[in-house]
Order: structure tokens, then sequence, then C-alpha cells
């Protein structure tokens, strides 16, 4: 993460850059429509799982395995080749990430180890811990320089630091930070997006914005596209006040399109119960 601010709360700081307030309220009002639903009020685990499924089909298409939700829905065995494994990597940490919430704001860098050993299901030396110098990352969707094992190292402290002390910073600029540093950094030898993505999760889950995890931000970074996607990344990684905004923006874009997804699946089990 970059910023200019001295102030002892960066991400606080964020919060007002230009058109920041105006995503956090957004996305406070998506979310917001879906938890006032009256299907929310008797099947919300219904809802979460619907959410889960949904989530986990929209990262695992950011990273290259862009597969029709029947067909997640439907198959049971994801070993087959390297799509159906990032399918299969992306529904485990789907489930997992709600297993690591209380984790989450004593040690962070070990929630992000665990997250990359049950994305990986390997048991090689590399699985589990960030990277060392030399060592390859497999990350083919993100093409940005890569950073050097020690400042990785260095800029995950930070990250873990400003995450333990908390702050007033909104949970949507929380959440976009972890989100865009750990892209930026790739952090590990592999599956660093999908990690990246479910750490997002936890974050608007443990906030308290989406206690219900029913508004999958994965759905929203996947519906404009891999590009948009990308392109948005960039303004991160550029460090500017426009770009950071920018990203910030997009993640809210993302959160809200989840939202929608998830009042559409309400009025359709409404419909069906009607």
């Amino acid at each position: 993460m970059s910023t200019t601010d001295a102030n002892a709360d960066p991400l606080a700081a964020l919060g007002s850059l230009p058109g920041v307030a105006d995503s956090v309220e957004s996305v406070r009002k998506a979310v917001d429509r879906v938890y006032g639903h009256r299907i929310m009020r008797r099947r919300s685990n219904e809802i979460t799982g619907e959410a889960a499924l949904r989530g986990a089909r929209g990262s695992a298409a950011l990273s290259g395995a862009d597969w029709a939700l029947e067909e997640v829905r439907r198959r049971t065995d994801f070993s087959g080749d390297d799509e159906a494994r990032v399918v299969g990597a992306a529904l485990r940490l789907t489930a997992e990430a709600g297993q690591l919430l209380s984790i989450w704001r004593q040690s962070p860098l070990r929630v992000l180890a665990r997250l990359h050993l049950v994305a990986a299901a390997g048991t090689g030396d590399e699985v589990g811990r960030p990277r060392q110098d030399g060592e390859p990352v497999d990350e083919p969707t993100v093409e940005l320089p890569l950073p050097s094992a020690a400042e990785v190292s260095g800029r995950l402290e930070g990250l873990a630091e400003l995450i333990i002390a908390g702050g007033s910073a909104p949970a949507l600029v929380t959440a976009a930070v972890v989100h865009g540093e750990l892209l930026a950094l790739r952090p590990f030898g592999s599956h660093n997006g999908l990690v990246a993505r479910a750490a997002e999760r936890i974050v608007l889950v443990g906030s308290g914005l989406d206690p219900k995890s029913v508004c999958p931000a994965e759905v929203g970074h996947a519906e404009p596209g891999r590009a948009a996607y990308l392109a948005a990344l960039d303004g991160y990684v550029s460090g500017t006040p426009e770009g950071m905004a920018a990203w910030i923006a997009h993640c809210g874009r993302a959160v809200t399109l989840g939202a929608r997804e998830s009042v559409a699946v309400c009025e359709a089990l409404q419909r069906g119960a009607a």
C-alpha cells in the first residue's frame, strides 16, 4: 500500500479520498437491501450457502476457470485438470474463510498462510508461507512487476499491523486495501488471486458489514470481466490518490453487485414459496 499521508491511521485517510464516501454509502444501502428482505428472516442459511457457491464461481473465473454456475453446483470431483483444481480451491477457500474470522484480527498473517495451505492443497515446503527470492510465482492472470521477497515481507508486516491496530476506516476501505495489497504482492507461489479475494471476504464479514456472508464481492469482481478487474488493480498499484480511490470504488461496486445477486436469489425463493 502506498500513501503519502502521515496520519497514524492511513486506512482512515484513504476513506477521505474523493468519491470514497459515496462508495461506502452505496455499499451500505445495497447490503441493507439484502438484509431487509423478508426471505432473509426465514431462510438466511440458504442465502449464505448460495452466496458462497456463487462467490467461489466468480473467484475461480477471475483465476482462469470460468465455469457455468450449474457446472460448479453439479460437479463433485475437482481434481481432473487445471481448471477443475482452481474451482475446487475456490470452493475450499470460501468454506474455510468463515472458520478464520476469530483469528484474523489477532493474527492476519497466520490466516493468510492457512488460506494458501487450503488453496494449494499440497505438502511442499513452499505451501503456506511467503515466497523466497528466486522462487517462481504461478499467477498468469496478473502480469504486474513482481516485488522482491524482502518487499513482500515488509509490506505484509505493515498490513498485519494495520489490521491488528484496528482503526476507524470503513470496512470497504480495509477490504479493498487487503485485496489490492495481496494481489500486488503475490506473496505466495500460487493461488494469490483466490487468497486475496478470500481475505477480502473475511474483512467484509468480520467487520460486521456483511455478517452472514450474503453479499459475495467475488461475483461483482467477475461480472465486469477480468480486464476491468486488472485495470482497477493498476490504479491501486500506482499508489496515487486517484488510483487508490478508483480501486476502492471498484471494490465497492463488486460488493454492490454481489448484494444484488443475493437479492435476486431472495426473490426467486420468494416466488417459489408463493
